[in-house]
């Protein structure tokens, strides 16, 4: 597969483990078995990433695909965060998603998102965690809407997330309105080299 790291010492293992941890049986049991993945293999500290997985890009976090799985049933993912990078609110397009902290530290603030009459969605945070490196969290629709930031003001953050599937939108809620009201709007998400 085109850019997937063919020399990348832990993958494999990382691999079978994922293989085997989505077949959990629901979106609880596997989340809860890639979480103890992530948190083996990162706390292990047994993933080596190729180089160009951990540079940071100037202009925004970088997306970069690990591995997809031939079955379809998840992708791997590293985003790497320069300093000073986030994201706004948003979801996973509908799939579960487990993250984990490769290297650094990354803020993490969930929100709850609330449909409006109007066309406006109430977004208000109710929980807010730092996560260090090793570190793992799980998500789950309805209840994945978060903004994820690089706590390090001078240095890139690592993070791996594993979708339950091909993550290529997601729903995006920015501030729209004085009154703290946002709006919502689809993003697409690619890959960066």
């Amino acid at each position: 597969m085109e850019g997937v790291p063919t020399e990348c010492p832990g993958l494999a293992e990382l691999i079978a483990r994922l293989d085997r941890s989505v077949e959990a049986g629901d979106a609880r049991a596997i989340t809860a078995a890639v979480k103890a993945d992530l948190e083996h293999i990162l706390g292990a500290r047994t993933l080596a990433l190729p180089a160009r997985f951990t540079e940071a890009r100037p202009e925004a976090y970088a997306r970069r695909l690990l591995h997809r799985d031939p079955a379809g049933r998840y992708t791997a993912i590293v985003m790497t965060w320069g300093p000073g990078q986030g994201t706004a609110v948003h979801d996973h397009g509908g799939l579960w998603c487990v993250e984990g902290v490769v290297d650094g530290e990354i803020a993490v603030t969930q929100y709850r998102v609330e449909p409006e009459a109007d066309g406006f969605y109430r977004v208000t945070p109710i929980g807010a965690l730092l996560a260090g490196t090793g570190s793992a969290g799980c998500l789950i629709p309805p209840t994945d809407h978060h903004v994820l930031a690089n706590a390090r003001p001078s240095a890139a953050s690592v993070t791996l997330h594993i979708y339950g599937g091909d993550l290529d939108e997601c729903k995006v809620f920015l501030p729209a309105t004085p009154d703290g009201r946002y709006t919502e709007t689809m993003k697409s998400l690619s890959f960066h080299e």
